[in-house]
């Protein structure tokens, strides 16, 4: 599967984004899918993870504020960020995979997209 992100912006502080992931070459109904970020120098970490059967895990430093989410008519999976922080600023990268997406395990996952720069300006 490819991914593809969009969405990615300059915001200030409080402001709303919605990264799009775009799917093609299969579909993602199957597939675990998640949301990174990484800033330069530093580790990647990991927002939001969508399972399979449609549950959902989130970084405590995002929970309550963003929302992931999938059209699987689209094949498009998503991330509604809201009340925006600078801290939020980072590449943010689609994730995918046929058994499992993990925030501990990034290296294990499957798929990746070239991610979209969050820019919040305070």
């Amino acid at each position: 599967v490819r991914l593809a992100e969009s969405g990615g912006g300059s915001v200030q502080t409080g402001g709303s984004l919605r990264l799009s992931c775009a799917a093609s070459g299969d579909t993602i109904t199957t597939y675990s899918m998640g949301w990174f970020r990484q800033e330069p120098g530093k580790e990647r970490e990991g927002v939001a993870i969508l399972d399979s059967n449609g549950s959902t895990t989130y970084a405590d430093s995002t929970k309550g504020r963003f929302t992931i989410s999938k059209d699987n008519v689209k094949n498009t999976l998503y991330l509604q960020m809201n009340s925006l922080k600078p801290e939020d600023t980072a590449m943010y990268y689609c994730a995918a995979d046929e058994i499992v997406v993990d925030f501990s395990n990034p290296d294990t996952i499957g798929y990746w997209g070239q991610g979209t720069q969050v820019t919040v300006s305070s």
